[in-house]
This record gives C-alpha cells, structure tokens and sequence, in this order.
C-alpha cells in the first residue's frame, strides 16, 4: 500500500489520486475490500461533496465517514468541519 503523508493531502493532484485509485481497485480485485476502502479514503473528499452530506445528513455522518478531509478543510476552513450547521 502507498504511504501517503498527512502533509501531502493538501498538495496531491490528479495522478496521484489515481495511482491510490488504481492501487485501491487491485486490492479490491484481490480480495481486499478493507485494504481497497482504507486506501482510498486517504484520497481527499471533494469539497461540494462534503457539503452536500453535511447539508443532507448532517456533520456527524460526514465526519464518520473516515474520508480525508484536508480538501475541504482547505476550501471552508476547521470552523466549518465543527460546526454542525450547513
């Protein structure tokens, strides 16, 4: 599995994303669906996405989804992944 650092989230772009996808879908293909999801989580969620299931489900669901939230940290600031309000 790729080591993926907490400092690169906010700086990985297209082909990295893709490599950890392309990893993910071999894992997946293996029998590996634990290891498959647990990698590609560590892909940042698009912002509109989390603000989609925050606005539709509200923030505890979205932040017990495990997906990396440096992106949309990036976009809305820390304020907005505290507050429970869209």
């Amino acid at each position: 599995m790729p080591q993926v650092s907490k400092q690169s989230y906010a700086t990985m772009n297209l082909d990295e994303k893709l490599a950890i996808g392309c990893k993910a879908a071999e894992l997946r293909k293996a029998g590996d669906e634990e290891g498959s999801t647990r990698l590609m989580k560590t892909i940042p969620l698009p912002p509109y996405l989390a603000k989609v299931i925050k606005e539709k489900v509200g923030l505890d669901c979205l932040l017990s989804t495990g997906w990396n939230m440096s992106e949309v940290e990036a976009e809305f600031g820390s304020d907005w992944l505290r507050n429970k309000n869209p």
